[in-house]
């Protein structure tokens, strides 16, 4: 990780000191333990998610940390963004839906975005971009565009089932009597049934899909805190997730389905069985993710019993990167990449999804 010249801010009390966390492990441990420990701290803040997206998408990690004294007060985990399509930017984090600024106070917090604009400027990124946590003020913040979906994981599947709509209660009791089969691992198999899966879906909504390499980097340092469930039908994989389990919550992550996945209603399994299976591994909150306002997506949540909350980011600078598939401009493009043959596909998306960050 690059080294930044210090920023220290202390009008009014004790002087806060920033700067850059490198390789020492002592200190990328005493940031992961920040991170675990404060309440806003997801897995999108610890260091493993930063290098694992970074070695799995070529981009470059940094970390910034917020002193008083030799104290801890603060952490800002950054992803520096190249692509030659949608410009620089260094993102807190990268390929996350959190992961922005973690701090004790206002005062450590903003220690952190200005060090980050600083850092922005030297690596001559134009925009530093913050997914939720301790946002400063004057920067462009959209708290419109995303919803997040959060609700507890009930005792058992009957209750589990009562909380679900009846709509969608309907759906799942469909799916579970249903020739369907659903395993949960993470090795050599699993992946490469989850990819060809996800790339198969996302092709299907017009988008691109992320490298391989960033699944198995994901995995590889989660452990045990990450694992893939696959949903098969005839031995064939129809869904899958990959999911990350953090401090009793887990989170469904990258997912998706083939095209016969809703006529057998393996998506309505799929997510079922994980509730099932975050359950006994001890979690007690299901977080739905992120989708966008407005979007089918966010409908198909809330028919879970899910209800959205708007999500908070904010960039410096006058405006984000264009980077969100519903902008009108990208339309036509969206129309003929679902057209595109999936072997194309999915030589080209990685190379583009790699640099979205």
């Amino acid at each position: 990780m690059n080294a930044v010249l210090p920023i220290g801010i202390g009008a009014g009390g004790a002087i806060v000191r920033v700067q850059a966390i490198g390789d020492d492990p002592a200190a990328v441990a005493q940031a992961d333990r920040y991170a675990r420990a404060h309440p806003a701290g997801t897995p999108f803040h610890l260091s493993d998610w930063n290098l694992a997206v970074c070695t799995g998408c070529g981009q470059v990690p940094h970390l910034l940390g917020a002193y008083r004294g030799e104290v801890l007060v603060g952490i800002l985990p950054l992803t520096e963004v190249h692509s030659p399509l949608f410009g620089r930017a260094l993102a807190s984090t990268g390929f996350a839906v959190s992961g922005g600024i973690l701090a004790d106070d206002d005062r450590s917090g903003q220690a952190l975005a200005d060090a980050a604009l600083a850092l922005a400027e030297r690596l001559s990124c134009p925009s530093v971009e913050l997914r939720g946590g301790w946002l400063p003020a004057g920067w462009h913040r959209d708290d419109a565009t995303y919803l997040g979906f959060t609700r507890p994981i009930a005792a058992d599947d009957a209750t589990e089932l009562l909380a679900i709509p009846r709509k969608q209660r309907a759906e799942v009791r469909r799916a579970l009597g249903l020739d369907l089969t659903v395993t949960t691992a993470s090795d050599a198999r699993a992946r490469a049934d989850h990819h060809a899966v996800y790339a198969t879906s996302v092709r299907n909504l017009g988008t691109p899909v992320f490298p391989a390499a960033l699944f198995a980097a994901v995995l590889d340092r989660f452990g045990e805190d990450a694992d893939i469930l696959t949903v098969h039908h005839d031995g064939r994989p129809v869904a899958s997730v990959l999911s990350l389990y953090h401090q009793g919550v887990v989170m469904p992550y990258w997912g998706g389905g083939t095209g016969e996945a809703r006529s057998l209603r393996a998506n309505d399994l799929m997510y079922f069985a994980l509730m099932r299976h975050a359950r006994a591994r001890g979690c007690a909150t299901f977080d739905f993710g992120r989708s966008k306002a407005g979007t089918g997506a966010a409908a198909f949540k809330r028919n879970w019993g899910f209800a959205g909350q708007p999500l908070s980011y904010a960039v410096s600078g006058a405006a984000p990167r264009a980077i969100n598939p519903l902008d009108p401009k990208y339309q036509a493009k969206i129309a003929l990449w679902k057209r595109l043959p999936l072997p194309v596909a999915n030589r080209i998306g990685p190379w583009i999804a790699r640099g979205l960050g």
